[in-house]
């Protein structure tokens, strides 16, 4: 079938599944960008995937968050977390592809994006390995931030690579997240204020530096569970996040 058609039922399809209208340029960006580029398999189904080892957002997921995003021409934007590259291609679509920037803690994910970007159209699109929570200075400030991971909260790397009237997408929390869309206000506990909240989400956690996909898990739990399965050995003291600064937290 005509891919054009399999992405016009897409959008017909996530239109229908969301409590919201989405904005028009988001629906004719995604009626553009050929998905079937960045994912061989089922590429115009509504479901989360798995490609090049990392997890590809199903389409009403991307679509939310470019929602919240609000990306307009022009603007200047900074993708965490380049995956596959799909949904930095519709940024591309939407802002222009010289002003898009992307990240990416996967050096495999980082060349597989850059390759489909270029491969989709969008190879003007500049995408680097990072560590996300770092972000991309030497190209601030982003007029929009999106992170494409779970966060608690932002980093403050990312908040102050914002422009002053600038705004950041994330999803908040863990396990089921909430969209939301934030500013930077320095005198806000968290450096950032809620500007807007969407619906629900459920990415995974934003790597952290020396994190990769199928290395040692730096959540204990993670790890003694696997030590329960395979030695029969159970920590006395329970669970906990080691890696977590409580200090910081409390």
């Amino acid at each position: 079938m005509d891919p054009a058609v399999l992405r016009d039922d897409m959008v017909e399809g996530l239109e229908y599944s969301l409590d919201e209208p989405l904005d028009p340029e988001v629906t004719r960006a995604m009626r553009t960008v050929p998905r079937h580029v960045f994912l061989d398999a089922a590429a115009y189904e509504n479901r989360a995937t798995e490609a090049y080892g990392t997890r590809v957002l199903a389409p009403k997921t991307a679509a939310q968050l470019l929602d919240a995003l609000a990306v307009d021409e022009g603007d200047d934007v900074l993708v965490v977390g380049a995956g596959i590259g799909y949904t930095v291609a519709v940024v591309a679509e939407l802002a222009g592809d010289r002003h898009v920037h992307a990240v990416d803690i996967d050096r495999q994910v980082v060349s597989a994006a850059r390759s489909n970007l270029e491969s989709a159209g969008y190879g003007d699109v500049l995408v680097d390995r990072r560590d996300g929570a770092d972000g991309l200075p030497e190209y601030a400030p982003y007029d929009r931030i999106l992170l494409e991971a779970a966060v608690v909260r932002p980093p403050n790397a990312l908040l102050e690579q914002l422009t002053p009237e600038g705004t950041i997408v994330f999803p908040r929390g863990m396990g089921s997240q909430q969209i939301v869309v934030g500013e930077r206000d320095r005198s806000a506990p968290d450096g950032y204020h809620v500007l807007d909240e969407y619906g629900f989400v459920q990415l995974g956690p934003l790597l952290a530096k020396g994190e990769r996909r199928n290395g040692p898990a730096r959540n204990r739990t993670v790890r003694e569970d696997a030590e329960i399965r395979e030695q029969g050995y159970f920590a006395p003291s329970g669970w906990e996040y080691e890696w977590v600064d409580w200090e910081e937290q409390l």
